[in-house]
């Protein structure tokens, strides 16, 4: 496994209305009946034979159309579907009916450790206090980066969280954009390297009835302008122009993603593929180039509105989005508190947005649900070079963020606290072998609106055909 490092960048571009961040946690890369005959005894006599004969036909013709009828509900189960209605709007079916992504991004690594401890493998099963806390707020998806190493331990996370706690797993891969040296998207060996990878994941979960969709990438398009993790190749470096040279690693970028989808198609037919993106920029570029994606993963940072998040994506790429990744940090650098109530007043008011957004509301149809970035505050994010510094919640901030308004104020505007976003905070003290979990504010509030589903956040207008 090669180690990632943390990230964070800022984004301005002209036609951009308002700041936006691209920040991640980095996360573990990941890898990799009998059959019985008899004996039958001959009949010596010869109109018995023919007999035998005609009812092992009827028998075994019955036996593969029963067979074959109750296969057919058990496939439709399995298969999670994405589904355009004929008034645009898109959504998911699991286990036959429709489903609301309501998830969070899932990394319970304790206090004292980084991104590299195996909490897969943690003998507390951490993930048995997280999940019975998840259903109890009725949160039914959390978003794996990629799985751990061992595929018996990451498949007991999947099976234990969907069995116990009907939460099911969005799995990805981050196609290397945190690995050190930087990813070489140019480089083809590179790239056949990271597809045998992704495939090898494929192949290994598919089967696992708590899987989702799968999810490619994270948010690697901001390495086309080296804001983090710069690649590049000698016919790259000699395009002048940045802005070309960016679009020519784009569409390197996107078609290599598309390749990994068609590939995994013809492995697993059921579960749709996202793609991650960093915000929607060059989605006009991944456009033709990604005929073979099914959703677009959305990481965006726009504070208490998406704005005009929606009729950009749909305009650019045209595909059902999951925001794979967004949320609010609950510590004000400006008053240095933690503070619970500004955290639910973005998390709310993004989800409200969201939820109007979803089929058979009044807004553009196109969103399929989101990952709260993130289920449990880490404490390692802001030092990661210093380990001492992961026994204590950093309150110093790590980026800035403008369109988090409430402590942009700061000196040198430095607002944006990394190891503050859970909605449930973490304690030293333990429990069972498992560090306290502490849900905020945010989570109860989330569990209410949660519990309401998305007709009660805005019921359908009667009379009024949705979205005209």
């Amino acid at each position: 496994m090669d180690p990632h490092i943390s990230h964070h960048s800022e984004h301005h571009e002209s036609h951009h209305a308002g700041h936006h961040a691209a920040h991640h946690a980095t996360h573990h890369g990941s890898h990799h009946a009998a059959h019985h005959t008899k004996r039958r005894h001959r009949k010596r006599h010869h109109y018995v034979i023919p007999l035998i004969l005609l009812l092992l036909f009827f028998f075994v013709g019955g036996c593969f159309v029963l067979n074959k009828i109750s296969q057919k509900p058990v496939a439709k189960l399995k298969k999670i579907v994405l589904e355009r209605l004929s008034n645009g709007h898109f959504r998911l079916l699991a286990g036959g009916e429709p489903y609301i992504v309501m998830g969070v991004c899932y990394q319970p690594v304790p206090p004292g450790q980084d991104y590299a401890y195996n909490w897969w493998g943690d003998p507390a099963k951490p993930w048995l206090v997280d999940g019975q806390l998840m259903k109890d707020a009725n949160i039914n998806t959390v978003r794996f980066y990629q799985p751990g190493d061992d595929p018996r331990q990451v498949k007991q996370v999947i099976s234990d969280l969907y069995e116990k706690f009907g939460v099911r797993t969005i799995l990805g891969h981050n196609l290397g954009i945190y690995d050190v040296p930087p990813p070489a998207y140019a480089d083809e060996s590179y790239r056949e390297l990271l597809k045998e990878q992704v495939l090898n994941i494929i192949k290994t979960y598919k089967d696992e009835p708590g899987i989702l969709i799968w999810v490619l990438g994270n948010e690697n398009n901001y390495s086309f302008d080296d804001q983090i993790a710069p690649w590049g190749s000698p016919e790259l470096d000699a395009i002048e122009d940045d802005k070309e040279r960016a679009t020519a690693k784009a569409k390197i970028y996107y078609a290599f993603v598309n390749d990994i989808a068609k590939e995994i198609k013809k492995i697993d037919p059921n579960h749709p593929i996202a793609m991650g993106n960093g915000e929607v920029f060059y989605l006009d570029v991944a456009k033709p180039l990604t005929p073979d994606i099914d959703i677009l993963g959305l990481i965006s940072y726009r504070g208490i509105s998406f704005g005009n998040t929606w009729e950009q994506a749909e305009k650019r790429l045209g595909k059902p989005i999951i925001l794979t990744e967004f949320g609010c940090d609950r510590f004000n650098a400006l008053t240095k508190k933690e503070d619970e109530d500004i955290q639910i007043k973005f998390l709310i008011s993004q989800w409200k947005e969201m939820l109007r957004n979803t089929c058979g509301m009044t807004g553009k149809g196109t969103v399929l649900g989101g990952c709260i970035f993130e289920w449990n505050d880490e404490w390692w994010k802001h030092d990661p070079s210093n380990p001492a510094s992961w026994y204590v919640q950093d309150e110093a901030a790590g980026w800035t963020n403008g369109s988090y308004y409430y402590d942009i104020e700061v000196e040198g505007h430095m607002n944006m606290n990394e190891e503050w976003y859970g909605i449930v905070g973490l304690s030293l003290e333990k429990e069972n072998g498992v560090n306290k979990r502490i849900p905020k504010k945010a989570y109860y509030a989330l569990k209410e609106l949660w519990s309401k589903g998305a007709a009660a956040v805005e019921p359908p207008r009667k009379g009024i055909k949705v979205n005209q």
